[in-house]
């Protein structure tokens, strides 16, 4: 048996303000953008060059939902963006004007900055030293 996770559902405000921040500030790809109802959209981005886990924007549909824009990890870093090029890729984001909640440090696993979202979740940018 093989088995994977081709995607994660992440919970938006807004479908276009979320697609133009992941491709423009992140450089991310818009793999899909597919009408469903006059609601609901299936949209589909990936970080560029990627052929892994993508992320599903999911516009918050009730209140409970909105609730969780921004948060759905309880404030703790939700995803992980590993680049080949740690400083590349770091100041490109800062001239992006990407937030960075904490600066690059050294760990045994790499080089990490974490950075937050349009929404505020918090994204580690981890590269090799």
């Amino acid at each position: 048996m093989k088995q994977n996770i081709a995607q994660l559902a992440l919970v938006v405000d807004d479908y276009d303000e979320a697609i133009r921040f992941y491709t423009e500030k992140l450089n991310f790809t818009l793999i899909e953008d597919t009408v469903l109802s006059e609601t609901k959209r299936w949209v589909v981005i990936a970080p560029a060059g990627s052929t892994g886990c993508r992320l599903l924007l999911a516009k918050a549909a009730n209140e409970l939902q909105k609730s969780r824009v921004g948060n759905q990890t309880g404030g703790r870093v939700f995803l992980f963006l590993h680049t080949d090029d740690f400083w590349r890729d770091y100041k490109q984001l800062v001239e992006n004007e990407v937030v960075f909640v904490r600066d690059p440090s050294k760990e045994v696993y790499g080089t990490v900055a974490v950075f937050e979202d349009l929404y505020g979740n918090l994204w580690d940018l981890i590269g090799p030293e």
